[in-house]
Order: structure tokens, then sequence, then C-alpha cells
């Protein structure tokens, strides 16, 4: 079972805190770097699936490879971003500048130091792992795509690696950028690479 995780590319309204309470679209530059993290990989595309965050900025674009490539989709609640909680909708200076104890508190520890009224950190990878056990497996599903954000993407490879929460924030995980996980009969989950293409 091999799983590639596609982070959104940018979305409208710049750069701001977007959990699972901002919906915006994707913007037409983000649009680009969609088509161009999949156009450049080889013919055929691999997947016999499409796995989507219900956020337009993941699940338009899964819905338009699918309707080119003939996959299947299935738009799944749980791969939807963590919630920001009070952070929702702010540009980090502005979160930097307006609430400097709660941004320290957070880079500090971003598991204990959570913004007010966010998504604990332990329940958000618990879903997102629920997410990876339950739907990747079968052997009628070998190669999946699942278009999601960069939180969904930073659980599943702490799940995989077993990174402690403390360290979730870690990776870097830019727009448009494919990370890829594998599940080997004999060695269980691995890590094939990370954000590439980026």
């Amino acid at each position: 079972m091999i799983v590639d995780l596609l982070r959104h590319g940018e979305p409208s309204g710049g750069v701001r805190y977007r959990g699972h309470g901002i919906d915006d679209p994707l913007s037409d530059w983000g649009w680009r770097q969609m088509w161009r993290a999949v156009g450049e990989l080889p013919e055929p595309w691999p997947w016999d699936a499409v796995l989507s965050s219900p956020l337009q900025r993941c699940r338009a674009f899964a819905q338009a490879v699918c309707e080119q490539r003939q996959l299947p989709l299935n738009v799944v609640r749980d791969l939807r971003e963590i919630g920001f909680g009070a952070w929702e909708g702010l540009a980090p200076d502005v979160v930097r500048r307006e609430r400097a104890s709660e941004y320290r508190a957070f880079l500090a520890d971003p598991a204990a130091g959570r913004p007010p009224g966010a998504e604990p950190l332990g329940a958000f990878r618990a879903r997102v792992q629920d997410v990876l056990t339950e739907r990747c497996g079968g052997p009628e599903m070998e190669h999946l795509l699942v278009v999601a954000h960069a939180g969904v993407i930073r659980a599943a490879v702490g799940w995989v690696l077993q990174i402690p929460d403390e360290a979730f924030h870690r990776l870097r995980c830019d727009y448009a950028s494919l990370t890829r996980i594998r599940r080997d009969p004999e060695r269980g989950w691995r890590m094939d690479f990370a954000n590439r293409g980026s």
C-alpha cells in the first residue's frame, strides 16, 4: 500500500491561519501549483482512488483530477485541517502582535500551548490515524492519492515515524508538495519522502 499525500495549493485570501473553520478556495496560482504537481508524475498516473478533505481548497482539485482520470473520489470529513480556534482567519503577524503570549506559548509547545478554542493536537492526530488505518487497506487499493492539508500530512508522518506531539510542526510542508508513506507487509508503515516538488 502506497499513500501519496498532496497538500493543497495556495488559497485565496492571503496568508492566515486556516483550520477547518476557514473554507477559502484555491487561488488561480494555487490551481496552477496543483496541476504542475501532478503533471510532473509519470504517465499513467498510478492511483487507484483519491481521498480528499471536504474543504474546497482540497476537494475542488480532487474532483477535477478524478473527473479527468476516471478515478473514484472519497471525501472524508476527518481529513479536514486541524482547528485553530480563536486564531482562525488571522494573519500570523496579527497573532504575533495582538496575541503575543499565546503565540509564544504555541511556539514553545504546539501540543500544550494551543490557541484558545483550538482542536487538541492529540485528538486531531488520532482522527487522521483512524482514516489511514481504516481507509488504506484491502488488496483492491494499492496506491492512493490523499489531497489534504499541512496539518494532516504532518499528523500522518508523525504517526508513521512516531514523532512526539511537541515536534509536530517541525516537518516542512509547502503548498502543492508531495509526501509519500507506504505500508510494508513485514515492517509496517514507513516514509519514502516528504515535501517533494515544492
